[in-house]
């Protein structure tokens, strides 16, 4: 006997019935089962297995579609899954939306408290970045607050240093006297004080003015402070005084951060000018060197140290610029690029100075008290002189590069050649820390050949010495300042040597006679001097964020 048959209506009418009795009374199911029987119609044929199966679920898709369409809102919603499958089959449509209300109100509520949980989240996380901004920026302030606390302990030390002067002086000097081997010649510079009618003081730096030099093409000054600022002032020709015309005009403010307000991190500690005068380099303690145009406009930003630049000097070439930095290293720049030439990585501490030689070697000092003489296209210092037992804070070559004057936190100054390793001359008159020296622009290779070259060296101990460098002995001993001595200089002519200390005070000393000429006090501690090509006038810059200007004829 064979398979028994079933034609497709009967099947469905079999399927209807069974839905029918099961409570499936919607009108989708009657839909799907006319479907079904028209479908049988057409082809004749038994439904395919899964033929009911669609009608079956296009019937409760149609009801789930009635079901949330609201009869005030043509608007459908896509989500179907209020509804659950027993719920099709067992209520009817009002039922239904009754259903898919509440449980969107349900839902609704739902979003609200993630909502609300949310917005919480989101309260908390402005809160913690707000209470991150604040530990920022109190972190900041810290700094801050522990760098100006820094200088003002560096400003103490040196200020206990002079009270304490006479507890470790030989001998107490009188005041002013200038002491050449067992003669002594008193100085009043009360006499020829300076007044500030004859000095032009320039206003505009916010912090201590560290750096100021003259362009040696004309009446440019370049001032450097710890304002994160440059400036070049242009200097009217005439007379120094309250009165001379400087207007806005007249100075290019040089900023070395990019904000609304300084950085300290962008302190100016060093600057020079080429030989021309028509380029100035600048050094930061943001380990970057700026060279500007005698205009004010940045034309480079030379990149590569990773500690504070201490130092910087042009070639008398000018083709290539040397910078020293704590990262204890030294760079040369190729000016026609501007970019690395060479890096000398030989201290083994902060590099303190550099000084050319010549227009391919130069020396280099360090708080490991040593000093190398490096030449460019050479991997290791050419000359390495060791002698000194504290850090080397200064070094100068002579006019003719042939020696090279050295001083020291030991309170020596040495006095070194090419031609042997030992130091030539060491000049120990000093009682205190050498802060820096200068040679005279006398002698072979200057304007005045035919006089005596002498080195002077500015100590802690508030004395400037000058020393006969052929003998390796003492002159004179400057003894007018009251605290420690920054700086000296002598004037083109090499007649006059001026110098600044944190007693406030500026002296310009005669060589001839040994003794003071003129002075001025100022309004703060003075960093350091520096003349004009000329010789008729002198700026210094001070700890009062001023420069003064003053003028000089005898």
């Amino acid at each position: 006997m064979g398979a028994p048959s079933i034609t497709s209506q009967e099947l469905n009418f079999l399927v209807f019935r069974y839905l029918q009795e099961s409570g499936f009374t919607h009108a989708a199911f009657t839909l799907g089962y006319e479907a079904g029987i028209n479908r049988s119609n057409i082809d004749g044929n038994l439904i395919p297995p899964g033929a009911l199966v669609t009608f079956v679920q296009k019937g409760l898709q149609y009801i789930e579609l009635e079901a949330n369409l609201e009869s005030n809102d043509a608007a459908v919603d896509s989500d179907f899954s209020f509804l659950q499958p027993l719920d099709l089959i067992t209520k009817d449509v009002p039922e239904l939306q009754q259903i898919i209300k509440e449980r969107k109100e349900q839902l609704q509520m739902a979003k609200g408290n993630d909502l609300d949980s949310q917005r919480g989240s989101e309260k908390e996380r402005e809160k913690q970045d707000k209470d991150r901004d604040k530990e920022m920026q109190k972190e900041k302030m810290d700094k801050d607050c522990e760098r100006e606390k820094e200088k003002d302990r560096h400003h103490e030390e040196n200020k206990d240093m002079a009270k304490n002067r006479e507890d470790k002086t030989k001998s107490k000097p009188d005041e002013n006297d200038v002491r050449g081997g067992s003669e002594a010649m008193d100085c009043t510079p009360v006499s020829f004080e300076i007044p500030s009618s004859e000095v032009t003081i320039l206003e505009g730096h916010s912090s201590e003015v560290f750096a100021c030099a003259w362009s040696p093409a004309g009446s440019l000054l370049a001032s450097g402070s710890g304002d994160s600022t440059a400036r070049i002032w242009t200097i009217p020709d005439g007379p120094c005084g309250p009165n001379s015309q400087i207007t806005a005009q007249s100075v290019q403010v040089l900023k070395h951060f990019r904000g609304r307000t300084n950085e300290k991190s962008k302190d100016v500690t060093t600057l020079d000018w080429n030989g021309e005068g028509t380029l100035l380099a600048t050094g930061s303690y943001d380990g970057q060197a700026r060279v500007w145009t005698k205009d004010g406009e940045l034309k480079n930003t030379l990149i590569k140290h990773k500690g504070p630049i201490f130092s910087l000097k042009w070639n008398k070439k000018g083709d290539c610029l040397l910078s020293g930095s704590v990262d204890k290293t030294a760079i040369v720049w190729d000016t026609k690029t501007w970019e690395c030439k060479q890096q000398f990585e030989f201290h083994s501490a902060p590099t303190l100075d550099v000084d050319w030689r010549n227009n391919n070697s130069f020396a280099t000092c360090s708080t490991d008290s040593m000093i190398y003489i490096c030449k460019i296209g050479e991997n290791r210092p050419i000359k390495a002189f060791s002698g000194h037992q504290g850090e080397v804070n200064a070094i100068k070559w002579d006019p003719t590069g042939s020696l090279l004057a050295s001083c020291s936190d030991d309170g020596t100054a040495k006095i070194w050649s090419m031609k042997q390793d030992k130091c030539l001359h060491d000049l120990k008159e000093h009682i205190k820390e050498i802060y820096t020296i200068r040679w005279s622009p006398t002698g072979q290779g200057t304007n005045n050949p035919n006089r005596q070259l002498v080195l002077a060296s500015a100590s802690f101990d508030s004395t400037i010495k000058l020393w006969d460098v052929e003998r390796g002995s003492l002159l004179y001993s400057l003894n007018g300042h009251r605290q420690p001595v920054y700086s000296v200089a002598f004037s083109p002519n090499a007649e006059y040597l001026a110098s600044g200390s944190l007693d406030q005070c500026v002296h310009i000393w005669s060589m001839k006679e040994g003794k003071i000429v003129k002075t001025y006090t100022g309004g703060g501690g003075i960093f350091e001097v520096c003349w004009n090509k000329e010789g008729d006038k002198l700026a210094a810059c001070f700890s009062n964020s001023t420069v003064c200007v003053m003028d000089f004829r005898m």
